[in-house]
């Protein structure tokens, strides 16, 4: 069996649970943020927190779909757990600079709402 199909299926299988992970943790636990924006409205809130978790979901789904073109012939082990750690490396990265920018993007909002 070709090594790229390999890491290919672990690397999707590996990126798609950690992204609906964190996309049902931030699902949760972010609903209290927006409600906070929302000043209280709950069905304005729940619609937001469902629109920004799709738009999480195809965001990543689709950048983690995007790189498998990107990946070059694999033609060890070593290489493979390589390739796999910079893959997932990354994706998790940018799920971080993601989250911390949406959480800055928040508190801005907020102090605007209390000025």
């Amino acid at each position: 069996m070709n090594n790229n199909i390999i890491a290919y299926i672990a690397y999707i299988s590996i990126t798609l649970y950690i992204i609906i992970w964190v996309g049902k943790m931030f699902h949760s636990n972010g609903h209290v943020f927006i409600l906070k924006l929302f000043k209280g409205e709950v069905e304005a809130t729940d619609t937001m927190n469902n629109i920004l978790l799709i738009a999480y979901y195809l965001f990543n789904i689709g950048y983690a779909f995007l790189q498998l073109k990107m990946w070059e012939q694999i033609i060890s082990l070593p290489q493979l757990i390589a390739s796999l750690s910079e893959q997932i490396g990354i994706l998790i990265l940018i799920l971080a600079v993601t989250h911390y920018f949406n959480m800055l993007l928040i508190y801005i909002l907020s102090k605007k709402q209390h000025s």
